[in-house]
């Protein structure tokens, strides 16, 4: 869903445009405005790199006929809590299966060839790229001369989302190239926060995807929240599904519709939606919609096209209550995953499952892990753990 995808990190909540100064601080004026209009980008988390910041109320001159100490500028209308109250849930709670590994092996172009020190080493299609990890805490298997032999390196900001540029040792590369997965073709793109345009972890999911869409005895919809770049959509759109695809960032729209070419898919039923994702599950309620398969991957922080703040602790748990009541009549599965963020499987596990009390079925969460698997893509090492997930299904 991320061109190179240059973004401007927030670190400070009082530099957003419209927010209220600290204790003891003035409120800025003009040069704030200004400021704001210079910072093209923000981040979003993972799940969208580049969204426009609105300019803010600040920027318009307030009446002439009224004192300005007495004037309330607006800011930009910004959904800080979405106004749906959560559901009481009752009856029993979903069956459950804890704690749950998911190990992909790599799959199509990609695979984890080593990882030690603080890095991977992975192999995407034709390149070689080493990547910081911080949780590869073990000494590389491979020797140096294996890692000094990478295609391009990411130097940086070592946070997840922190900015830093790409290093090309054996000569400059394209922005992006072709890969392919799970016979989708997509473009893979080196970006300023050391993405390239797909999670491979999610690889499992997606294979569950595909291979319930193939066997289902009638036409599903899947609702992608947060897509990014679309791999996911484009993956159930090939296996038969009628897809809704909603991010807040128009640029990894942009880039979805190049993958969805790409992949020869022009003509399959997807809708590409640029919208905050709870305005558009909420509208979705209130309209009746419905959907068979639920996909949502949220980022950490993040903000919609009109500055709507996210936070995950704070919007998940109802953003899976209005994911439970837009689920159809007949729905096959509801899946979270949740990357890069201080909490155990368990708190989504059980969220879940409160989540789809009296739904029956069954709730599986646990991690997401890839294994190493050397310079040939087929020799198993060390396995690296890479996101949580809670997954709810019919028995």
């Amino acid at each position: 869903m991320r061109s190179d995808l240059e973004r401007t990190p927030l670190k400070k909540k009082d530099s957003r445009p419209g927010a209220k100064p600290r204790a003891g601080q003035e409120p800025r004026q003009r040069n704030a405005v200004k400021s704001a209009k210079q910072k093209d980008l923000v981040p979003r988390g993972r799940n969208a790199d580049y969204v426009r910041p609105s300019s803010g109320a600040a920027a318009r001159p307030a009446p002439k006929d009224v004192a300005v100490s007495k004037v309330k500028i607006a800011p930009p209308e910004v959904e800080q809590a979405p106004p749906r109250p959560l559901k009481q849930r009752t009856g029993d709670m979903p069956a459950e299966q804890v704690p749950v590994i998911l190990e992909s092996l790599g799959a199509g172009d990609f695979h984890l060839i080593d990882t030690g020190n603080g890095l991977k080493l992975e192999q995407y299609g034709q390149y070689r790229i080493v990547r910081p990890e911080a949780q590869a805490l073990w000494r590389p298997s491979l020797p140096d001369r294996v890692w000094e032999n990478a295609d391009s390196i990411f130097s940086g900001d070592t946070d997840e989302d922190g900015m830093g540029r790409w290093r090309f040792p054996k000569q400059p590369l394209e922005e992006t190239w072709p890969l392919s997965l799970l016979g989708v073709n997509f473009l893979g793109r080196f970006t300023a926060f050391r993405h390239v345009g797909v999670f491979p972890e999610q690889i499992v999911h997606w294979e569950w995807l595909k291979q319930t869409i193939e066997t289902s005895d009638r036409p599903l919809k899947v609702l992608n929240l947060f897509g990014y770049t679309g791999v996911a959509s484009l993956v159930a759109a090939a296996a038969g599904a009628e897809v809704t695809h909603v991010d807040a960032s128009k640029k990894a729209i942009g880039w979805a519709r190049e993958n969805q070419a790409l992949a020869g898919l022009e003509n399959a039923p997807i809708r590409w939606i640029c919208e905050d994702a709870m305005k558009f599950i909420l509208r979705e309620e209130r309209r009746g919609n419905s959907y068979d398969i639920i996909l949502t991957d949220p980022p950490k922080f993040g903000r919609g096209t009109h500055g709507e703040v996210w936070e995950l602790f704070d919007h998940l748990p109802l953003m899976l209550d209005v994911c439970r009541d837009i689920l159809s009549p007949k729905a096959l599965g509801l899946v979270l995953t949740a990357y890069s963020i201080r909490a155990s499987f368990y708190s989504m596990h059980e969220l879940m499952r409160e989540t789809m009390r009296g739904a029956g079925g069954e709730v599986a969460s646990g991690e997401l892990v890839i294994r190493e698997a050397g310079l040939d893509g087929k020799t198993p090492g060390r396995v690296l753990s890479t996101s949580l997930f809670s997954r709810w299904v019919p028995k």
